[in-house]
């Protein structure tokens, strides 16, 4: 199974503040530092530091050095990523003392993929091969139909939800990892079994991953669940948490681990991702993952 993500690249400027800004209130920010990101470049460094082999498809502006430099420095194969004429994507990000934040996303290159670009990526790729989706860029539809036909393996991630989501065929997509926000914006419920029953009666076919906060997470395929807990870690930023733990639930299902130690995995990389500072610099490599012993949450 060759892995692809075809995601979002984003420069990323981290404002450390005391509490997420109100409408009409002006705050002084205490720190300003500037990351690489993007969910899509977030999630294929967390699939290499969890051991897999990724190849990362999108576009960059003249820009973006740091975020290929970021690629090959994770060994992140970058070779299908184009430079384009409009500035690269980036995100103003709040983080509160607290750890909580709050995100403005600019799509500017990301949002410059054309049709034509799609097919000659996917072109690489085939049956069983794993397509990864956020839905920070442009065409998403396009490529849950092209790759479809390739009989790839198609996993979305819809954050952040808004109506190209709509615009896509799920009954295609074989993977939907998610939290509760999403889960109801896609089903209409609010309630996580609610969530679970809908999607499954709609999309039988998909291998659900619903992250539910501090009450962790639930892995649904077929009428089969399992559910992890969180761990008990000190908050400092959130930011790539989310990202770290479908990169490294990903890079469990590529070597064929169980639903269970994908879940695990992944958790206890996200807990640590949670205890740090930033995106990217916050997502553990796999050695410190398998080192570590964190007790859960009961």
């Amino acid at each position: 199974m060759k892995i692809l993500n075809f995601g979002s690249l984003n420069i990323d400027f981290v404002y450390s503040v005391d509490h997420i800004v109100a409408p009409g209130e002006t705050i002084s920010s205490t720190q300003l530092n500037v990351y690489p990101g993007g969910k899509g470049l977030n999630q294929s460094v967390a699939l290499a530091r969890g051991g897999a082999a990724v190849f990362h498809a999108g576009m960059l502006g003249e820009d973006g050095g740091m975020l290929r430099k970021t690629c090959e420095e994770n060994h992140v194969d970058f070779s299908l990523i184009r430079t384009v004429g409009e500035r690269s994507g980036n995100a103003i990000i709040q983080v509160s003392a607290k750890g909580q934040n709050s995100i403005v996303l600019f799509g500017g290159a990301n949002r410059k993929n054309e049709k034509a670009y799609v097919d000659e990526v996917l072109s690489h790729f085939g049956a069983g091969d794993l397509l990864l989706l956020q839905n920070e860029i442009n065409l998403l539809d396009y490529l849950i139909e092209r790759a479809a036909q390739r009989q790839m393996k198609i996993a979305l991630n819809p954050s952040p939800y808004d109506d190209a989501v709509e615009q896509c065929d799920l009954h295609k997509v074989h993977w939907l990892m998610m939290n509760e926000v999403e889960g109801s914006q896609i089903t209409g419920e609010r309630e996580p079994d609610a969530i679970l029953e809908q999607i499954q009666k709609r999309y039988p076919q998909v291998h659900t991953v619903l992250t539910l906060g501090k009450d962790g997470v639930i892995y649904q395929a077929g009428r089969q669940r399992f559910h992890h807990g969180i761990y008990d870690v000190p908050v400092v930023d959130t930011t790539a948490a989310g990202d770290t733990f479908t990169g490294y639930f990903f890079s469990g299902v590529a070597r064929g681990d169980s639903p269970q130690e994908c879940l695990r995995l992944a958790s206890i990389a996200s807990s640590l991702a949670v205890s740090r500072k930033g995106a990217i610099p916050s997502i553990p490599w796999r050695e410190e993952v398998l080192g570590t012993e964190l007790s859960p949450v009961t």
